[in-house]
């Protein structure tokens, strides 16, 4: 949470603005101050200190108020402007500041105040008394977290003057925090009308700062980030508060599947809101790939499939970065409900963060909380199918210039070592060497990644349809097991059939038999009996031989 300093500043006084541009003007004399032809900040402030003097009427200022410099922009042209803090009787102005415009040669131009009000108190104390005010901010920050069991609550009430809300008046401006049952921070500031008792107006304190990363795989690419003080947190608080922090290329220790210790997590922070540099080099360009593919994979469910968060509730789930040494996984594990990546070898993989791999691994959390797809067998083979179809779609929805959509997983993290272009593909899943296109009875024996394919298959005919072609700039050649030409309905239908599958019809231990089913019950359901969406996805499944 951050919270505004307020430096209680001089007195709107002739002797204290002398006193002061003495002080500055020796400063500005320097050699140093000569270096740029443009006004120092020291002589912009002292510029703006001659302005306040000859312009206080036009300002609303009176003898009661002081002021206190907050920022300074010189302009490559030598225009000033000094923004400033306000104080009343030394109690902080809400709504009390402004910007003095200067021209190159200190010239008054103008300003910009947030608030025209002329201020004048009877009283600067308050009704109200502080533990009171605390009370009510109190109950006003559990009033919007209903449902939650607070812990570590506190509460810092400071008077002010409020001039943002109508007529200037005394009031409390409150910071309540705490944190919810997951440990995460919940903050709400409250502003009482410090006479009355009334509640003027009241907002959340946890501040979200928009920033940017430079990704090892996506270009650089937008970032909800936490403020924290003067640096910003690598967690989102517009998506449940998911964050990515440095395992410091340490393990988890699990014995019979039972975590005895586990690899930190520390969480990324940075001074200036601008991430990574798009090289290994720098820990935190891992970190935002990490970062970005959560956030997309989020937009994803909740903007297409209505879904809020992996569970459902909200709630975000954490990334760990830099596991082990020369990791070459990426996993999704329900128990610390987070995703892991590994930094790969460098030889046959880099670093596992990709944005396709990130899709991919939050989707096992979606399927944990719905079908909960039992990981061996045929059923196991659609948990992986299930993740490799949503996790496609998610880098589809991102329209990433850097990383755009394709039917290849995992394109972007295979290195020469590895030997092919991707780690799987979705026209014909058989190209990767281990995978099947084609359902048959013992396909349930083959690993999870490889039985996978048929479904893959599935999904790549369903929305692209047979044959060669070329999508995306990509070229495909998807065959038929029966000789089939089909035509598809496009990815948006695919996902959404896929989605209510999933969530609506999909259980345990569902085989391909049954994942046809569920598909043809979700496309009745959404398109109807009989249309060309049910046929297709009919078509489709014996395409791929399960009848």
């Amino acid at each position: 949470m951050s919270r505004t300093r307020h430096t209680r500043g001089s007195r709107l006084t002739t002797a204290g603005v002398a006193a002061t541009a003495a002080t500055l003007l020796a400063a500005a004399l320097s050699p140093a101050a000569h270096a740029d032809s443009r006004p120092t900040r020291i002589t912009a402030i002292e510029n703006a200190a001659s302005a306040l003097l000859a312009q206080a009427t036009n300002l609303g200022l009176t003898s009661a108020e002081g002021t206190s410099v907050r920022d300074v922009i010189v302009d490559k042209d030598g225009t000033q402007h000094v923004r400033y803090d306000r104080t009343y009787h030394q109690l902080p102005v809400l709504g009390g500041d402004f910007v003095v415009h200067l021209a190159s040669d200190g010239a008054y131009r103008g300003a910009d105040r947030a608030t025209r009000s002329a201020i004048s108190l009877p009283s600067v104390v308050p009704s109200i008394p502080a533990p009171k005010a605390a009370d009510l901010a109190v109950n006003a920050l559990r009033a919007v977290n209903l449902g939650e069991i607070l812990r570590k609550v506190t509460a810092k009430p400071q008077l002010v003057v409020d001039a943002l809300h109508g007529r200037p008046r005394l009031a409390w401006r409150t910071n309540a925090v705490a944190q919810d049952s997951l440990g995460n921070p919940v903050a709400r500031t409250v502003l009482t009308d410090a006479r009355t008792g009334a509640q003027i107006d009241a907002w959340d304190s946890i501040e979200t700062a928009a920033g940017d990363g430079q990704s090892l795989y996506s270009g650089t690419v937008p970032l909800q980030t936490t403020q924290s003080g003067s640096s910003y947190q690598l967690k989102d608080p517009t998506r449940g508060n998911t964050y990515t922090g440095d395992a410091a290329n340490k393990t988890d220790l699990c014995i019979f599947g039972i975590c005895i210790s586990r690899a930190p997590s520390t969480l990324f922070t940075d001074a200036d809101n601008h991430w990574g540099t798009g090289t290994n080099t720098d820990r935190s360009s891992a970190a935002v790939d990490a970062q970005y593919g959560t956030d997309v994979t989020w937009d994803y469910y909740k903007n297409v499939h209505g879904r809020n968060g992996i569970a459902g509730d909200g709630k975000g789930s954490y990334n760990r970065v830099h596991y082990g040494s020369a990791y070459n996984n990426a996993f999704w594990d329900d128990s610390c409900f987070c995703m892991t990546y590994g930094d790969g070898d460098g030889t046959s993989l880099g670093p596992l963060v990709a944005l396709d791999v990130a899709g991919h691994e939050m989707t096992h959390g979606v399927t944990s909380k719905t079908a909960a797809l039992t990981y061996t067998g045929e059923s196991g083979g659609l948990n992986e199918a299930t993740s490799d179809i949503l996790g496609t779609l998610v880098e589809w929805y991102a329209n990433n210039p850097s990383d755009p959509g394709d039917y290849l997983i995992g394109e972007k993290i295979v290195r020469p070592g590895f030997g092919r272009d991707a780690l799987r593909y979705m026209d014909k899943p058989s190209k990767d060497g281990n995978s099947a296109d084609y359902w048959s009875s013992s396909v349930g024996n083959l690993d999870v990644h490889y039985s996978s394919g048929v479904a893959n298959h599935f999904a790549y005919l369903l929305a692209e349809g047979s044959g060669p072609k070329t999508v995306n700039g990509v070229s495909y050649n998807s065959p038929t097991s029966n000789g089939a030409t089909l035509t598809g309905i496009g990815r948006d239908k695919l996902g959404a059939i896929w989605y209510r599958a999933l969530t609506v019809y999909m259980t345990s231990s569902t085989n391909y038999a049954g994942a046809r089913t569920a598909t043809l019950n979700a496309a009745k359901d959404l398109y109807g009996s009989g249309s060309t969406e049910y046929n297709a996805v009919a078509a489709a499944w014996s395409a791929v031989n399960v009848n």
